[in-house]
């Protein structure tokens, strides 16, 4: 059986390092971000009052588009994201926000019983289709991370980074986007950022890249992301501004989506 213990052995292995060092944590780039405690919080009111407002509303259920990031670790795809964000004005759930919430049972519990409130026994149905879809989602984990994910999806427009999120969801209802770059990338942008020598940012990376794989091929089976799999590839090597790659996105969903 999968265990949770396995994906975040990484996170143990960093722990016991001298607590002067620097540890880069994946999606981090200088942006202070809201705990995962004060995001849980704000978005529980938010989608109480959402069900306060829409009881009276049409039951037929809001079909909502998603954007799901992929990425090299160190790429800088959460800051694209938060960019895109002010674009088109979607909230961002990033990888930290969905181990959270894939390890509590009870909070995803929450999101579904909001949206079985409006729309009684539609989540069970999407469920029950992805289940039969999906082959991979056989372990405790895939199975409650795909609820996690699906209830997320059908609360409200969504840009979703890491995860493999663009895996989960039906491909008709989503933008998937690959980053990718040259290690040389990431290893100088997360020296600079980490303000770290670049032999030990190299070692971090390959740590975090070890995780990635090992999540992967546990949860989905797959060693690698084939570029069939997405709708656009990034490569910031040659598209290195964060606001240029965020505005590629947005013409690439309005072109598909409208």
């Amino acid at each position: 059986m999968f265990r949770i213990a396995n994906i975040y052995s990484w996170k143990e292995k960093t722990m016991t390092q001298s607590s002067k060092e620097t540890v880069y944590k994946p999606g981090y780039y200088g942006k202070k971000r809201l705990s995962i405690s004060a995001w849980t919080d704000s978005n529980i009111k938010k989608w109480s009052k959402d069900q306060e407002n829409k009881k009276q509303e049409e039951k037929k259920p809001a079909v909502y588009n998603s954007i799901c990031f992929s990425r090299q670790i160190g790429v800088g795809a959460l800051e694209i994201a938060d960019l895109l964000s002010e674009i088109i004005q979607y909230r961002v759930i990033d990888r930290e926000i969905l181990e959270h919430m894939a390890k509590d049972t009870e909070l995803t519990q929450k999101i579904i019983a909001f949206y079985d409130e409006r729309y009684p026994g539609k989540m069970s149905e999407l469920f029950s289709m992805l289940i039969h879809e999906k082959t991979f989602i056989k372990s405790d984990y895939a199975r409650q991370l795909a609820k996690t994910v699906t209830a997320l999806a059908n609360t409200e427009p969504t840009i979703f980074v890491g995860r493999g999120t663009h895996l989960i969801l039906p491909r008709n209802s989503v933008l998937a986007v690959r980053f990718i770059c040259s290690n040389e990338y990431r290893v100088e942008r997360l020296a600079k950022m980490m303000d770290m020598n670049p032999s030990k940012a190299e070692k971090q990376l390959k740590i975090i890249d070890n995780e990635q794989h090992q999540f992967f091929k546990t949860v989905y089976q797959k060693k690698e992301a084939p570029a069939e799999e997405f709708d656009l590839v990034i490569n910031r090597d040659y598209i290195t501004e964060a606001d240029q790659a965020a505005q590629i996105v947005a013409c690439a969903y309005k072109q598909k989506f409208g």
